[in-house]
């Protein structure tokens, strides 16, 4: 798939992302959510309709698949020989529509076509370090995560649910000994955080790093129970990175009113002092770096033909939670959500510094 494409769609998810935070601004929360919500409510699935994992065709990536989009690399990347690790990636929400709660499989022209891009842009970055399996799943519509009710908790279970059963099918195919590297981004962090919660035995002494981005994690009521700690050096291994992007001044209200006050697993309440930054740039928590640090950010030519990393431009650090971007910022896109919120460029921002970390944490691992 064409690098125009995936920085088109990019554009796109942006646009409707703006609008529907803006409406919440201008009108208020409850038109949003009466736009979004998915009508009538959740009717489960009949008990066999799950995905297969055992097939192919059930994954957007997996080693051997042969078109496979993590394997895009940008201009003047060159492809890694040796690649130990196994990666495990879940995508992001790509699925608007109204009509369901879930997304199909697959057959939904226009939500396949993101859940692709999603991978070869954000899951590319790792590939220096292992080959990807990112599994096709019924993830939960965008108006879920508007809402606290039954059915938008049973959405998010069925969603979680497929990824569970794809995480189990993927270490099927691995050594016992192999390396793992686990990857997600807003709904496949939120789905990454509870599989890390289920598999935490599956997982010892072989997790690499987890990325949990773009889903807030609190360090008191959601690390705890996962057994993990946060990265605190540049070659910890077997912890957790997580970020929110945002440029100063930074407003993220929108995040911190339907996530402070939350309860984590074992009933502890989330607070905003105990959000988890881990400045990808530096791979320690509460981190700072200087733009000149920042090895490479996706940024699309001019034309929207190719997609380049460029060095040097952004740093950023660790501020109340929050990662405050630095520097000057290229043309990503035409949009960034209200309150300088760069959320749907978390991993963009710092492509060059997540593949350098995975490849400093994995030479750094040992059975």
């Amino acid at each position: 798939m064409c690098a125009r494409r995936f920085l088109l769609v990019i554009f796109w998810l942006t646009l409707l992302f703006v609008a529907g935070a803006f409406a919440i601004y201008q009108f208020g929360q409850q038109v949003l959510i009466k736009t979004a919500t998915p009508q009538g409510h959740y009717q489960p699935p009949a008990a066999t309709s799950g995905p297969d994992y055992s097939k192919n065709e059930n994954w957007i990536s997996r080693p051997d698949n042969p078109d496979d989009p993590s394997e895009w690399l940008p201009q003047g990347v060159a492809e890694a020989q040796d690649r130990p690790a196994a990666i495990f990636y879940i995508h992001p929400t790509t699925y608007l529509e109204r009509d369901k709660w879930n997304a199909p499989l697959s057959g939904n022209a226009q939500s396949d076509f993101r859940d692709r891009l999603f991978v070869q842009s954000q899951a590319s970055a790792l590939t220096s370090a292992g080959r990807v399996w990112a599994p096709r799943y019924r993830q939960a519509a965008f108006g879920a995560f508007l809402l606290r009710n039954e059915d938008a908790q049973k959405a998010l279970n069925l969603a979680f649910a497929d990824v569970s059963a794809a995480f189990d099918e993927f270490l099927k195919h691995l050594p016992p000994d192999q390396p793992i590297i686990l990857a997600g981004h807003s709904q496949g962090a939120l789905h990454l955080s509870r599989l890390l919660r289920k598999g935490s035995a599956q997982l010892k002494g072989r997790l690499v790093a987890a990325y949990v981005v773009g889903w807030p994690l609190s360090t008191v009521a959601d690390l705890p129970p996962l057994g993990l700690a946060a990265c605190t050096t540049p070659d910890q291994t077997g912890c957790v990175l997580s970020w929110q992007s945002f440029r100063s001044p930074a407003n993220p209200d929108l995040i911190m009113d339907a996530w402070q006050g939350t309860v984590g697993p074992t009933g502890i309440k989330r607070e905003r002092k105990d959000m988890l930054c881990v400045n990808p740039l530096t791979g320690t928590k509460d981190g700072s770096a200087a733009p000149q640090s920042n090895p490479g950010t996706l940024v699309p030519s001019a034309d929207l033909t190719t997609a380049t990393l460029e060095a040097g431009q952004i740093g950023a650090h660790c501020d109340n939670g929050l990662l405050i971007l630095d520097g000057n910022i290229p043309t990503l896109g035409p949009y960034v959500l209200p309150g300088n919120n760069f959320h749907v460029y978390d991993y963009a921002l710092f492509w060059g510094a997540i593949r350098n970390d995975a490849e400093r944490r994995l030479r750094a691992w040992h059975p």
